[in-house]
């Protein structure tokens, strides 16, 4: 089993940053591919970023990219999510999540994706 708590939502005006943590317990994390996706209100749940187990290989949105970055620390335990430059379009619930498989294929499905967090809110004013 894994466990995964997301931390550091919360409410900052545009153009404002924010950090998200990723905290996982359970099984070995550093083996795990991780990703967050997002969710606002009345909308289906879209990717966000992706990032490979040792770090070395992101992707990201064309939504977000150039103003989120994805990083982890696997002697934490942890993945990160920096957002910079926030918009009122990103206000939404933000969900840390684990692939099921170690590849990049279908990275931005969420049906490829088996353990998630309980997700941490993101509001951002205009």
């Amino acid at each position: 089993q894994v466990q995964l708590v997301e931390s550091g939502g919360g409410l900052v005006q545009a153009g404002g940053s924010l950090i998200l943590s990723c905290a996982a317990s359970g099984r070995t994390f550093s083996s795990f591919v991780a990703g967050w996706f997002r969710q606002a209100p009345g909308k289906e749940r879209e990717f966000v970023a992706f990032i490979s187990w040792r770090g070395g290989s992101t992707y990201y949105a064309d939504s977000v990219k150039g103003r989120f970055t994805i990083s982890r620390d696997n002697a934490k335990n942890t993945v990160y999510l920096q957002m910079n430059s926030l918009k009122p379009e990103d206000t939404a619930v933000y969900y840390c999540t684990r692939k099921s498989d170690a590849t990049r294929a279908a990275l931005t499905s969420p049906s490829s994706y088996d353990y998630w967090g309980q997700g941490t809110q993101v509001t951002v004013s205009s």
